[in-house]
């Protein structure tokens, strides 16, 4: 049983003549407001077009809102905020990455209206508004403010916000699919941008890495949810286009230089392929792509001198230890951590334990922690950190339980190497969590809803994995 992408809508909107006489009373009030604004307030010549132009924009969401979900998937995975921080300026950078997230919000309260609430008690959000409020209970760091930690909760909480509404069907199948096409996108817009000489697709950090339109750390976290969204649509569809989309999604990720996330997507695709059986996937062509990793491995290893240009290579033929300085980023966040070790200094508070303009900051490039352990620990204390270890083991645990078996299976893995990558990287307020966790909400929808179209005798091949 398929699903619309859209909920029906009142006749109202299938009926034009209905509709003829509000659309001109409205565009005549914006054109008498724009001219009154000309003439007696010039300064505001400008707003009734702008409510005029984002009431439109509104409508179309409300009509076409699996298209703009799945055009603000593509944005939040392209980076902009690094494209455009390098062509305009740094100053464009964090207003970018809050107007992804704003968008994010709005169009998670649209599907709500569009699709209905949906009561989801274990949201790992829920964590991030506990931690506020206890925060400003308990006392904020020092070098916060109340406004700071309250954009940085709006900032953690928005990843997870489209799980508050019962999503349809074709919601959650275009943004796996969208998901899984991200990285080859990007990377394909990038090429065009080096062409043009506007911006580089390679960028030199111990060899040569792929950064597309951004950077190669965030282009492998996005290639790390393609990869899964395409293991989820193989073993639904058994096509080998989605074999072949796995194989780029691979092969990009070996590119951007980044060695965890490559890991955990080996890991999770092996123990797929070879233990997970799927009706619509034979045995045989679940073993060929790992016999052939298996070829190229040792092949890879023997020519990793000759390829020490590319990043990855480099690292493996010269044995490097830490590239990242989490040894020099860790000590700062620690002493924080263990100055208010219950409740930690508040949600945002991560972001201010090393200065912006500290020499560690200058010269490592980042002020994050590199650890969602250590910076939950320093934002929520053993409170916090422990809540939203809960919930998140709690929100997956339920959610997994509605789907198929091949998705059950794998999303479970997915999440094991997400606690894992967690130790080591941002994955949780950075765009790439919108991401991934855009893409599991989209895996859940879709399995709940199909849970319920199926008859109450059907289940149980749901359980084995019988939905291609």
């Amino acid at each position: 049983m398929s699903y619309s992408s859209r909920a029906p809508l009142p006749n109202p909107w299938s009926s034009q003549a209905e509709w003829t006489v509000p659309l001109t009373v409205a565009a005549c009030a914006v054109i008498a407001a724009t001219g009154a604004g000309a003439v007696f307030a010039p300064q505001l010549f400008w707003a009734p077009l702008a409510i005029a132009a984002a009431a439109g924009v509104a409508v179309l969401a409300f009509r076409h809102t699996v298209v703009f979900c799945a055009a603000w998937l593509l944005i939040a995975g392209s980076t902009l905020e690094m494209t455009l921080g390098d062509l305009l300026g740094p100053a464009t950078f964090q207003p970018v990455i809050a107007a992804v997230k704003a968008a994010e919000l709005g169009l998670s309260l649209l599907c709500i209206v569009r699709y209905g609430p949906r009561l989801d008690v274990f949201n790992p959000g829920l964590a991030f508004l506990a931690m506020f409020v206890v925060g400003l209970a308990h006392g904020l760091h020092p070098d916060l403010t109340q406004a700071e930690s309250l954009r940085s909760l709006v900032g953690s909480a928005a990843p997870f916000a489209f799980a508050f509404s019962r999503l349809s069907c074709d919601w959650g199948k275009v943004m796996i699919r969208m998901t899984a096409w991200i990285p080859l996108l990007t990377v394909a817009a990038g090429a065009l941008l080096a062409l043009a000489g506007v911006r580089p697709l390679f960028v030199d950090s111990g060899g040569e890495r792929l950064a597309a339109l951004g950077h190669p750390a965030f282009l492998a976290g996005f290639c790390l949810a393609a990869i899964y969204a395409c293991l989820i649509e193989l073993y639904r569809e058994g096509r080998s286009s989605w074999l072949g989309l796995l194989a780029v999604n691979f092969l990009i990720m070996v590119l951007t230089g980044a060695r965890a996330p490559l890991a955990y997507a080996v890991a999770v695709t092996c123990l797929t392929l070879a233990f997970l059986r799927s009706p619509v996937l034979s045995r045989r062509r679940r073993m060929l792509p790992l016999l052939v990793a298996a070829c190229l491995v040792p092949l890879l290893v023997m020519l990793a001198s000759e390829l020490s240009e590319v990043r990855l290579f480099n690292v493996m033929s010269t044995q490097a230890g830490n590239l990242s300085g989490r040894d020099l980023l860790w000590p700062p966040f620690e002493q924080a951590a263990a100055t208010s070790p219950w409740f930690g200094w508040g949600v945002g508070a991560g972001n201010a334990i090393i200065p912006e303009t500290s020499e560690l900051a200058q010269l490592i490039q980042t002020r994050a922690a590199h650890n969602e352990y250590l910076r939950m620990l320093v934002e929520g204390g053993q409170f916090g950190r422990g809540l939203l270890i809960v919930l998140f083991v709690l929100w997956v645990m339920q959610h997994t339980r509605r789907l198929c078996h091949t998705d059950k299976v794998i999303m479970r893995l997915v999440f094991l190497a997400f606690a894992a990558h967690a130790y080591t990287d941002n994955v949780l307020i950075a765009t790439t969590g919108c991401v991934f966790f855009a893409f599991a909400t989209a895996v859940f929808a879709r399995g709940a809803r199909e849970r319920e179209a199926v008859p109450v005798a059907m289940p149980v091949l749901l359980d084995a994995g019988e939905v291609a």
